[in-house]
């Protein structure tokens, strides 16, 4: 079979599912395992070069005011390359192509090409999206199997950290400006032993006033930038002073890129860090190249 992923957590689920050699393109920003990097890249991004958040968010926000997209699709690239499965996305303009874009580029593919967008709200979803792309590619018993073990290193974590208290945390997808977190992230929380004060399970991730911060009264406040590294996520906080006024709470920076913004099997990564975090008299804490706690 030959398989498009035109995203970076679709890319780990083929993968994962031992179906790396049947991808034929990815991503510009699917980079795990380390090498698909040789793959051919469909995709591009209008935005070059290294800019502040806060130019980020601005250049972000008029290119959604005028209707343009983030991302570019190489659709004659596309074509030629005459994909059995195309793997994408309508849950975020932001986050990869908009499906408008990979819809206009399906008319050039033949007629046996299956577009299949995934769109998960939760862990659960990732699960079902694992067995989804297990069934397309003939690897449903590899898919259960996956599932299985994912699950399993949830359930070891909720054992541990069932009995305990949850912490009052916030997790923030973007800090200039404060973004709270959404989608699968406030789950990952609850799964991980916290209380998130500022998302809901299922939710977008939406602006908030540094006020809104304060007035939650955090112990934790995790950064988990979205598309962000951990080096440069802490760049970011440093740059910033939206945390001046939460001296109480602790303060850690994650790597969202490679965990926390990609809903693939990495999910549960994410929530062995969050654990680690937020209980670690009970979890193993984060690696350092993972999470670093700045304050």
């Amino acid at each position: 079979m030959r398989i498009v992923s035109l995203l970076p957590s679709a890319t780990e689920i083929v993968c994962a599912l031992g179906l790396e050699d049947d991808l034929v393109a990815v991503t510009h920003e699917c980079d795990y395992p380390a090498s698909v990097r040789s793959k051919p890249v469909v995709t591009s991004s209008v935005l070059q070069g290294e800019r502040a958040s806060g130019e980020i968010d601005r250049h972000i926000r008029r290119l959604v005011h005028e209707g343009s997209s983030i991302y570019a699709l190489d659709a004659q690239r596309l074509a030629s390359l005459q994909p059995d499965l195309v793997l994408t996305q309508e849950l975020c303009e932001v986050c990869a192509v908009s499906y408008p874009i990979v819809e206009r580029a399906a008319r050039r593919l033949g007629a046996t090409t299956q577009i299949v967008s995934l769109e998960p709200e939760s862990l659960d979803d990732v699960y079902q999206n694992i067995r989804t792309v297990g069934e397309l590619t003939n690897r449903a018993g590899r898919a259960s199997g996956l599932i299985d073990q994912l699950a399993a290193r949830v359930r070891l974590v909720r054992e541990r950290v069932g009995q305990l208290p949850p912490r009052r945390t916030v997790c923030l997808e973007w800090v200039d400006p404060l973004y709270n977190c959404g989608h699968w992230t406030p789950g990952l929380v609850q799964l991980a032993g916290g209380e998130e004060l500022l998302g809901s399970p299922g939710g977008r991730a939406r602006g908030i006033d540094p006020g809104d911060l304060v007035d939650a009264q955090p112990e934790v406040i995790v950064v988990m930038a979205c598309g962000f590294g951990l080096e440069r996520s802490l760049q970011e906080v440093a740059r910033v002073d939206q945390f001046a006024t939460t001296s109480g709470a602790e303060l850690w920076v994650v790597d969202g890129n490679a965990f926390f913004s990609r809903p693939g099997p990495r999910l549960v990564d994410s929530v062995e860090i969050l654990a680690g975090i937020l209980h670690p008299q009970v979890i193993e804490p984060p690696a350092p190249g993972d999470a670093r706690r700045v304050r």
